[in-house]
């Protein structure tokens, strides 16, 4: 079985197998090879479902964004459905990394690990670029457990970038207080949510993998299961205490700015209240001006503006001392 790729197309259907101890892209399938499928068409989904006798939902498992982490075994076929993180750049060049999930199958047959994707993800690449050394595609639960424990390994590395990108939001924000730091940390407190729910439900599938009723365990993979759910735990602990903190800073942070909008507001009365001075002895100026009989005294000199600066000086002086002895 094979499939041509033309060049102007990129490849969604992929062969790789173990030499040497490192992966190789292989060109036609073989038995212990291991097979990558991103983002497949309902033809190639027909072809794959044909060729390694795979049940169609299986396939189609990676390809619904809210389908729920899971494992089951049917036929010899086991099918392991976990959630990988992604990050993603925003339009916006002022936001920040936007970070989510989406599910990953992995296919376990008699001869054969597939993987299903629908979209390109680093856990794919860094191993079928041959970045890790040491993998055994036909060894398929070392194999599988691999890959469980390089997303394990990307959830944590993508939680330290959101630690950092938190501090550095913040920093900037106890420069200039503006909606737009909030803005950036709710992304990522909503990224840590995303982060938590996953983490929980691909610990549930790993205590099952544990028990060891849909996949054979042997000593060597029983530690490696074991780093794997270690890791998960780690993550879940971390995103709980970034999400805390998150929580925490964003509440500090919006009580700042309404305590800032109160300052501002209070000033702007006082302002409102001293320049009212002014108005208020011009108006009554203003009203007995020509009026030589009932007329206000010293009405044709400067004793008004003279009136006016001093009034708006003691109620000035009046209100700072108010506020020095509340």
């Amino acid at each position: 079985m094979s499939y041509r790729v033309e060049k102007e197309v990129i490849a969604v259907i992929e062969f790789y197998r173990s030499i040497e101890g490192k992966v190789c892209r292989i060109e036609e399938y073989e038995q212990g090879c291991w097979v990558s499928v991103i983002s497949p068409t309902e033809t190639e989904i027909s072809r794959i479902e044909e060729d390694l006798k795979i049940d169609r939902d299986y396939i189609r498992a990676a390809l619904d964004e809210e389908e729920p982490s899971r494992i089951e075994s049917d036929d010899g076929v086991t099918l392991i459905v976990v959630d990988y993180p992604i990050a993603e750049q925003d339009n916006d060049p002022d936001k920040t990394l936007l970070y989510s999930t989406t599910p990953m199958s992995i296919i376990i047959t008699d001869a054969n690990v597939i993987t299903v994707t629908a979209r390109e993800n680093a856990v794919v690449d860094e191993i079928s670029k041959g970045v890790l050394k040491g993998i055994r595609t036909n060894y398929k639960t070392n194999f599988v457990f691999t890959i469980l424990l390089r997303i394990a390994t990307r959830y944590l590395q993508y939680l330290k970038q959101i630690d950092k990108i938190s501090n550095y939001v913040e920093g900037k924000m106890y420069l200039a207080m503006k909606n737009k730091g909030l803005i950036q940390l709710l992304g990522l407190e909503k990224s840590l949510v995303y982060f938590s729910t996953s983490l929980k439900s691909n610990e549930a599938i790993l205590e099952k993998l544990m028990r060891g009723r849909y996949i054979k365990l042997y000593e060597e993979d029983s530690d490696l299961l074991d780093d794997v759910l270690i890791e998960v735990k780690q993550a879940i602990e971390m995103t709980n205490i970034y999400s805390n903190i998150l929580s925490g800073t964003m509440d500090t942070f919006a009580s700042i700015i309404s305590n800032n909008l109160n300052i501002v507001m209070k000033r702007m009365t006082i302002l409102t209240i001293i320049i009212a001075v002014p108005t208020i002895v011009f108006s009554f100026y203003g009203m007995n001006l020509n009026d030589a009989a009932n007329g206000l005294p010293l009405a044709n000199i400067w004793f008004p503006l003279i009136l006016s600066i001093g009034l708006s000086a003691v109620v000035g002086i009046l209100v700072n001392l108010i506020q020095k002895f509340k």
